[in-house]
């Protein structure tokens, strides 16, 4: 009886050990300093846009460019100028070839305008504006490039789309 207790205590404790190891394994850095600004590494389930967002946030970014690569489910848009709004078509599982963006403020929030290019295993390329972007398998590596001034996005008319303010 004393030697199934032993071996039922070594059995929980290796079970909470490997919970925590995996546990731990999830809650990795999601991005590190560099010299030109930020390096973000997202794994599956990571929202790409979000994580853009909420470092621009924590890490009070005034303007920053961005590049990205890696692999997505993701929703693209292209502008349609008559309606004022986007034409919207989803991929799922593709290889991210290529995304930029920049990072801007509007009336006192993150404002984000990304594009991206992306292929499937038949080597179609697609592409456009980024209306939603989440990991899929792998990773998405993105480097975030700072810029020394607060740029502003403002709603421009009669075009009816936010552009980013060089003048403020």
């Amino acid at each position: 009886m004393k030697y199934l207790s032993i071996i039922l205590l070594c059995c929980v404790y290796m079970m909470n050990s490997s919970a925590f190891a995996q546990q731990k394994n999830d809650q990795h850095s999601r991005y590190k300093k560099v010299p030109v600004g930020y390096l973000m590494v997202l794994r599956e389930g990571d929202d790409v846009l979000a994580e853009i967002e909420n470092l621009a946030i924590k890490e009070k970014i005034p303007s920053a460019s961005y590049t990205g690569m890696g692999f997505v489910n993701v929703k693209f848009g292209f502008f349609n100028f008559e309606t004022k709004e986007y034409d919207p078509r989803e991929f799922e599982k593709v290889e991210l070839a290529s995304m930029t963006g920049t990072i801007a403020w509007q009336k006192n929030k993150v404002s984000l305008h990304t594009h991206g290019l992306v292929t499937g295993k038949d080597f179609q390329a697609y592409g456009g504006h980024m209306l939603a972007a989440t990991v899929s398998t792998g990773s998405v590596e993105i480097l975030v490039t700072l810029h020394d001034k607060k740029l502003e996005r403002v709603m421009e008319q009669p075009l009816g789309a936010n552009v980013l303010n060089l003048d403020h």
